[in-house]
C-alpha cells in the first residue's frame, strides 16, 4: 500500500502544483477547465502507478474534481478552505491506496528497484514542502491585510520562503534537525532591522512559523511513509 500512496501523492502534487496553471485556478467554476484538470489528475495518476486503465484512477480524477467544485462554488479561497480541500485530496489518496495496495506493484513499475518509489516520495514530498506550502502561507498572511515590508525585492518573500522551506526539508531527511535552529537564528538576524515596527515584526514571525510548520509536517509525514516502503538495502559505512 505504501507503494501505492506514494505514487499517487506524486501524482496529486504533479497535477495541483506542476501542470495546474494560474489561469486554470482562476476559471476553475467552468466545467471546460474542471475536465482538463481532471485529465490532468488522471494522466499523472496514470503516470505514476504505471497502470494507464485502472478504474479506480477514474474515480480518483472524479472524486478529486469534485471536492475542487465543492471549494471553488460554497468556500471562499482563504487558508482553511485551502487547507481543507488538501486534506479532502489526501484523504481521497490514502481510501485509494487502501481499496487496490498493489496498484503500483502489478502497474508498469512491477519489478522496480526499491529506490524507485522512495524517489517518488521524496520528490513529491519536496514540491509539497516548496510549492504548496507557498500557496497555503500565502493565502494565510493574505488575511491579516497587506504586506507591510514595503521596502523589499519583488518576490523576494516569496524566494525566501521557497528556500527556507526547502531547507527544512532536506535538514530533517538528511537527519539534521539541528540545521533548523541555525536557520531560525540566521533569519532573524538579518530581519532585525526589518523588523523594528512591530506589524512588520509580527507579520515576519507569522509568516516563518507558518512556513517552518508547513515544512516540518510534511517532511515528517514523507518520513513516515519512507519508513514503509520496502528497504533500499543500503549498509550504513562504519568506521
Amino acid at each position: 500500500m505504501a507503494e501505492t500512496l506514494a505514487a499517487l501523492f506524486l501524482g496529486h502534487v504533479l497535477a495541483d502544483y506542476v501542470f495546474q496553471t494560474r489561469w486554470m485556478v482562476e476559471d476553475k467554476a467552468r466545467a471546460e477547465t474542471l475536465f482538463l484538470h481532471a485529465l490532468v489528475v488522471l494522466l499523472t495518476a496514470m503516470a505514476t502507478t504505471g497502470q494507464p486503465a485502472s478504474p479506480l484512477l477514474y474515480v480518483l480524477a472524479l472524486v478529486h474534481v469534485a471536492i475542487d467544485l465543492v471549494k471553488v462554488r460554497l468556500f471562499s479561497d482563504d487558508v482553511l478552505p485551502h487547507v481543507a480541500d488538501q486534506l479532502a485530496h489526501l484523504a481521497t489518496l490514502v481510501l485509494i491506496a487502501a481499496a487496490a495496495p498493489d496498484l503500483f506493484a502489478t502497474g508498469a513499475y512491477a519489478g522496480a528497484p526499491a529506490w524507485v518509489a522512495h524517489a517518488m516520495l521524496f520528490l513529491a514530498g519536496a514540491i509539497y514542502a516548496t510549492r504548496a506550502g507557498g500557496f497555503a502561507v500565502g493565502k494565510l498572511m493574505t488575511g491579516f491585510g497587506e504586506n507591510p515590508m514595503t521596502e523589499s525585492l519583488e518576490k523576494g518573500g516569496f524566494w525566501i520562503g521557497l528556500f527556507e522551506r526547502a531547507l527544512i526539508y532536506l535538514l530533517l531527511l538528511g537527519g539534521m534537525p539541528g540545521g533548523i535552529g541555525f536557520l531560525v537564528a540566521a533569519k532573524s538576524v538579518l530581519r532585525f532591522e526589518a523588523t523594528q515596527d512591530g506589524r512588520m515584526a509580527e507579520w515576519v514571525i507569522i509568516g516563518t512559523l507558518a512556513s517552518f510548520g508547513w515544512a516540518i509536517s510534511v517532511a515528517l509525514a514523507v518520513m513516515f511513509l519512507s519508513a514503509q516502503l520496502p528497504p533500499l538495502g543500503i549498509t550504513p559505512l562504519t568506521p
